[in-house]
C-alpha cells in the first residue's frame, strides 16, 4: 500500500490527537502519557505484523527526533525554574545525586553486562552510561502533579543527568580511559561548555534588543539548536549550554539594573521567555509523541520476552532502584518516595546507544535489555507516581478530620 500526501498527513493528525488524549488520560490516571505512546507503537507494530503492513524505522529519524526532542524539553524544563537563594541547598543536593547515583549504576550496569553477556568491562561501559542516565524527557513531563520542591528536584537532577551522562560516554568512548590526558580533556570540556554557554547566551540576549516584528522564537531556537549541534561535533557536553540560557532567560530580573539595561530590553526579554515557554512546550509536546510512537514500534518483542533478557533487565533494574535508595535515604537524607521511584530511561537512553562507536559495540549485548529497562522503569514510575497521589490523599484527609 503506497501513502499519499493526505494519507501521510491524515496518520499525522491522527497521531497528534491520540497523543494529546494520551495527556488528557495521563492528567486524570497519573499514567505518564510517553509510556502510553510506547505502548501505542508496540501495538501497531503487531498489528502491522499481522496484515503485513510494516515499515523500516531508520536509526536516523530517530535520533534526529531525539536530540531535537531531548534541546525542548531540556529548555523547556529549564524555562520553568527559578533560582533563589533558598534553592541553593535543592540544586546541590539535586547535583550530588546526579553525580553519584550515575557513576555507582554505571559501574554496577558494567559488571552485570559483563557477567550476564562475557562483554569486556571497557565495551559494557558505553551500554551502562545509556542505561544509568534518568531520562529527563519522560521524568519532566511526568511529576506536573508532584508538590513544587520535589518537582523543581527531579527537574535539577533528571538535567543534570542527562548532562553528566553525555560527558562520562564521552570520556568511556575515548581511547585511552584511565589516561591523565583524558582526565584533562574531560575537565578541560567542561570548562569550555561553561564559557561558551555565558558568551552565547549574553550575545542572544543583547541580540533581542534589536529584534524588530514577531518572528522572534523561531530564530532563538535556530541559534540554540546551531550552538548545540556545533558544540557536539567538539564533543562538548552541549546541553549544559540549553540548561544555562533557560535558566538565565527565566532569572534575569535580579540582574537587570543600572547600566545594565542599556544593553537589554526588559520588556523584550519578558516577551520573549513567555512565547519561548509556550513554543517550547508544544514542540516538545509534537517531537516526544513522535519520537517514542516510532520507539515502541521499532521495539522487537521476541527479545524483550527471552529468558536471558528477563533475567539480566530484572537484576538492572533491582540494582538501579537499591543504588538510588541508598543515596536518597543514607546519604542525602531527603525523601524517599516517590523521588526513590521517579528515574526513567528513555530518550537519552536510545541517544547514547546509537552513539556507541562501532568498535566498541558488542554483538553479545542483547537490545532487548535495552527496550526492558526502559518499559520497566517507566512503568514503576508510573506506579510510584500513582502510589504518591494515594499517599497524599489519605493524608490530606486525616487532616481534615
Amino acid at each position: 500500500m503506497i501513502l499519499d500526501t493526505y494519507h501521510i498527513l491524515i496518520v499525522l493528525c491522527v497521531v497528534t490527537i491520540i497523543s494529546y488524549i494520551f495527556n488528557i488520560i495521563s492528567d486524570r490516571m497519573k499514567v505518564p502519557s510517553v509510556i502510553l505512546l510506547i505502548v501505542c507503537g508496540m501495538i501497531l507494530k503487531v498489528v502491522g505484523d499481522q496484515y503485513q503492513m510494516n515499515f523500516l524505522v531508520p536509526r536516523t529519524v530517530l535520533e534526529l527526533l531525539g536530540v531535537i526532542g531531548l534541546i525542548m524539553i531540556v529548555l523547556e524544563g529549564a524555562l520553568d525554574l527559578k533560582i533563589t537563594p533558598d534553592k541553593k541547598k535543592l540544586i546541590i543536593r539535586s547535583l550530588l545525586s546526579a553525580v553519584s547515583v550515575l557513576f555507582i549504576t554505571t559501574i554496577a550496569i558494567a559488571d552485570i553486562l559483563h557477567f550476564a553477556f562475557e562483554i569486556p568491562f571497557k565495551q559494557a561501559l558505553p551500554y551502562a552510561v545509556a542505561m544509568g542516565v534518568i531520562s529527563s524527557a519522560i521524568a519532566i513531563p511526568s511529576v506536573n502533579n508532584l508538590s513544587a520542591d520535589k518537582r523543581e528536584f527531579i527537574i535539577y537532577e533528571s538535567t543534570f543527568s542527562d548532562i553528566l551522562g553525555i560527558m562520562l560516554f564521552n570520556y568511556v568512548i575515548s581511547d585511552k580511559l584511565l589516561s591523565l590526558n583524558t582526565g584533562l580533556v574531560f575537565v578541560w570540556n567542561l570548562v569550555l561548555i561553561s564559557l561558551i554557554s555565558i558568551i552565547c547566551t549574553v550575545l542572544v540576549l543583547v541580540l533581542l534588543k534589536y529584534l524588530k516584528g514577531h518572528i522572534k522564537v523561531f530564530l532563538i531556537l535556530s541559534i540554540l539548536i546551531l550552538v548545540y549541534s556545533l558544540s557536539k561535533q567538539w564533543h562538548l557536553p552541549s546541553l549544559f549550554f540549553i540548561l544555562v540560557f533557560g535558566l538565565v532567560l527565566n532569572n534575569t530580573e535580579p540582574f537587570l539594573k543600572g547600566w545594565i539595561t542599556g544593553f537589554l530590553d526588559p520588556r523584550k526579554l519578558n516577551s520573549v521567555n513567555r512565547e519561548l515557554k509556550g513554543m517550547t512546550a508544544e514542540l516538545a509536546f509534537l517531537i516526544r509523541t513522535f519520537f517514542f510512537l516510532l520507539f515502541g514500534y521499532s521495539i522487537d518483542l521476541s527479545l524483550i520476552i527471552s529468558v536471558p533478557v528477563l533475567i539480566t533487565g530484572s537484576i538492572i533494574i533491582l540494582v538501579i532502584l537499591l543504588i538510588r535508595y541508598v543515596f536518597l535515604r543514607y546519604i542525602s537524607k531527603t525523601n524517599v518516595f516517590p523521588e526513590l521511584f521517579i528515574a526513567p530511561r528513555g530518550l537519552i537512553t536510545v541517544i547514547l546507544f546509537y552513539s556507541i562507536p562501532i568498535e566498541l559495540m558488542s554483538d553479545k549485548f542483547n537490545e532487548g535489555v535495552l527496550s526492558f529497562v526502559i518499559l520497566i522503569s517507566g512503568l514503576i514510575m508510573m506506579l510510584g507516581i500513582l502510589f504518591s497521589k494515594q499517599k497524599f490523599k489519605v493524608e490530606n484527609e486525616l487532616q481534615a478530620y
